[in-house]
C-alpha cells in the first residue's frame, strides 16, 4: 500500500470515528436530565438551594417530581441527588469505577489546606495509598487493638460527669478528642484545656461549615480563588488564610509530639506508631512520612465531631424514652455485677445496647448527606443523562428516615432492631448509609462504632439521665434544635446526670487508676 493510500485509510478511518462520537454524543445529549426545580438563567437553582438543612428540601423536590434522582444546576454546576439505596447502590457501588472521584473544591482543598485530607482527594494514587494504609490498622480485626483507647476515653467521660454534670456538650467534646488523637498519635490529654483538643476543634469547626455543597461561590466558579482579598465579596479568601494556618497546626503539633514519643521509645502505641514500624526503608521515606502524617490528621477530621453528635443525640433520645434507659440498665445489671462498669466484652450480651447505638445513627444521622462524589465521564440511568463532572450527592438522611424501611422514622424506637431479645437481621442495619458509600465509604468505621458503643454503654450503667429541674422545680424539656452544617450537632441542653448509687460513684473513681491493657 503507497503512502497515498495509508493516508486515505488513516483519513477515512478519522472521519469514521468523529462521526461516531458525534451520532453517540447526540443521542446522549438527547436524552433528559433528572427532573429538579426549574432554575433561572445562569444561576440555574442558586436560588432555589436553602441555606441550611438542604436534605429535607431534596427529598422533598425527589418527592414533589416521583424520582430517586433529582438535577439541580447551582451556577453551572451540576448537582445530582441519590435519594434511595436502589440508586445508591446501583451508582456509588456498581458503578464505582466512574462515582469514587471528589469535586475539586476549591475553598477547602485548595484555599483552607485541607488537601491532605483523604475524605476530600481527588480519586488516584495518593488517595488509593493513604486509604490502604488506614485500613490495613483499622480493618474489623486490627481495630480490635484500639478499644483500649476508647475505654480509657469513656472512663474519662464519667468522671467528667462527676465534677461537671451540667456540660454534656462539653464533656463529649473533650471525650471524643481524647479518643482520637489517643488512637492517632497515642497522646495523653489534659483533664482541662488541653492544646491537642483545642488545637483541632479551632481547625475542624471551619471545615464543617466549608463542606456544605454551594457555602461558598468560589466551589462553583474556581477562577475567584484569584481574587485578591481586599476586592470586595472576597472576605472568604480572609476566612481561608486563617482557616490554613488552623489547618496547618493542627497537622503538625500533635504528629510531632508523637514521634518525638516513638523515637524516646516511651509512646502508648496508636496509628502512628504502628505506621511507622511498618515503613518500607527501600522506599522513598518522606513519601511514607508525608503519608502517615496526613492519615492521622484525617482521623481527627472525620472522628471529633461525628462522635460528638451522636453521643449527644442518644442522651436526647433516652430523655425523650426513660422506660428504654430503665430497660438499658437492668440489661446492664443482668450480665455486669452492679455497680460495675461494662466492656468490650460484654458487647455480645447487651444487644439493646447495640441497637440503641444503632438506632441513635440512624434517628438523628450525624452526617446526612455525605462529601459529594464526582462523575467522571457521562454515564445514563433509568433514560436520565448524568453529564461527566457532575456532584454526586448522596442524601443518607432520606435513605435513614424511609417510613417503608423504618415505620415512624421520626421517632426513637431502639426496638425496631430488636426481635425475641436479639438482633434482628431482618431489619435493614443503618450502616448501609451512616458512613458513605461504595469506594468512599469510612475506612475508620468499626472503630467509630466501637467508641461509640463503649461511651453510650458505660453511660446508661453509670448514670440516672433524667430532664433538668429549674429553681421552681419545674422540668426543663431539652430543645431537640440541631446546627446544619457537614455534620449536625444539637444544640447546648440541659439535663440531669447522676451517678446510679455509691457503688456507681467509687467505680467511676476507681477508674482514674485503672491499667489499659495496650495491644
Amino acid at each position: 500500500m503507497g503512502s497515498y493510500d495509508l493516508l486515505a485509510s488513516a483519513a477515512s478511518f478519522l472521519l469514521i470515528y468523529f462521526l461516531h462520537r458525534r451520532s453517540k454524543n447526540r443521542g446522549f445529549n438527547s436524552l433528559p436530565l433528572p427532573p429538579g426545580p426549574k432554575g433561572w438563567p445562569i444561576i440555574g437553582n442558586l436560588l432555589d438551594m436553602p441555606p441550611k438543612f438542604e436534605w429535607m428540601k431534596y427529598h422533598e423536590w425527589c418527592k414533589e417530581y416521583d424520582s430517586d434522582i433529582i438535577y439541580l444546576n447551582i451556577a453551572g454546576l451540576s448537582v445530582i441527588v441519590l435519594d434511595t439505596p436502589e440508586a445508591t447502590t446501583e451508582l456509588l457501588e456498581r458503578r464505582s469505577s466512574i462515582y469514587s472521584d471528589r469535586p475539586r473544591l476549591p475553598m477547602i482543598n485548595e484555599l483552607m489546606g485541607w488537601d491532605f485530607n483523604f475524605g476530600f482527594m481527588g480519586y488516584g494514587e495518593r488517595w488509593r495509598s493513604q486509604r490502604r494504609l488506614m485500613h490495613q490498622i483499622f480493618h474489623p480485626t486490627a481495630a480490635r487493638s484500639f478499644r483500649p483507647h476508647s475505654l480509657k476515653a469513656a472512663h474519662g467521660l464519667l468522671r467528667r460527669f462527676l465534677e461537671k454534670s451540667d456540660d454534656v456538650l462539653g464533656n463529649l467534646r473533650h471525650m471524643a478528642g481524647e479518643t482520637i488523637i489517643s488512637i492517632a498519635y497515642g497522646l495523653h490529654v489534659l483533664p482541662e484545656n488541653d492544646p491537642y483538643i483545642a488545637t483541632a476543634e479551632a481547625a475542624v469547626h471551619p471545615l464543617v461549615a466549608a463542606g456544605v455543597p454551594g457555602a461558598f461561590l468560589v466551589d462553583s466558579f474556581p477562577f475567584l480563588k484569584h481574587v485578591p482579598e481586599w476586592f470586595p465579596g472576597a472576605g472568604f479568601q480572609r476566612k481561608a488564610r486563617e482557616w490554613r494556618k488552623l489547618a496547618l497546626n493542627m497537622l503538625e503539633k500533635p504528629y510531632k509530639a508523637a514521634m518525638a514519643a516513638v523515637e524516646s521509645g516511651s509512646y502508648t502505641p496508636s496509628f502512628v506508631s504502628y505506621s511507622h514500624s511498618r515503613v518500607n526503608e527501600h522506599e522513598d521515606l518522606a513519601w511514607q512520612e508525608l503519608l502517615i502524617k496526613s492519615t492521622a490528621g484525617t482521623m481527627y477530621a472525620a472522628g471529633s465531631d461525628t462522635t460528638v453528635s451522636a453521643i449527644a443525640s442518644c442522651v436526647l433520645g433516652l430523655l425523650q424514652h426513660s422506660d428504654v434507659l430503665k430497660r438499658a440498665q437492668e440489661e446492664i445489671d443482668s450480665v455486669v455485677a452492679y455497680g460495675e462498669l461494662p466492656t468490650f466484652d460484654d458487647e455480645e450480651n447487651l444487644p439493646l445496647i447495640t441497637a440503641i447505638c444503632m438506632e441513635t445513627l440512624r434517628w438523628r444521622d450525624v452526617v446526612p448527606i455525605a462529601v459529594p462524589h464526582l462523575l467522571t465521564v457521562d454515564d445514563i440511568y433509568k433514560g436520565y443523562r448524568l453529564p461527566k463532572g457532575s456532584l454526586i450527592v448522596p442524601n443518607g438522611w432520606a435513605m435513614l428516615h424511609n417510613e417503608e424501611v423504618y415505620p415512624e422514622p421520626f421517632e426513637f424506637k431502639p426496638d425496631r432492631f430488636l426481635k425475641d431479645g436479639k438482633l434482628n437481621k431482618d431489619v435493614k442495619d443503618p450502616s448501609h448509609a451512616i458512613f458513605g458509600f461504595g469506594r468512599r465509604i469510612c475506612p475508620g468505621r468499626y472503630m467509630a462504632f466501637s467508641a461509640v458503643w463503649i461511651t453510650i454503654a458505660s453511660l446508661i450503667a453509670a448514670f440516672d439521665i433524667t430532664k433538668a429541674v429549674d429553681e421552681n422545680g419545674n422540668v426543663i424539656d431539652p430543645d431537640p434544635e440541631y446546627l446544619s452544617g457537614l455534620v449536625i450537632m444539637p444544640k447546648p441542653y440541659k439535663c440531669s446526670i447522676k451517678p446510679r448509687s455509691k457503688k456507681h460513684e467509687e467505680a467511676i473513681k476507681a477508674t482514674l487508676d485503672q491499667s489499659y491493657d495496650w495491644v
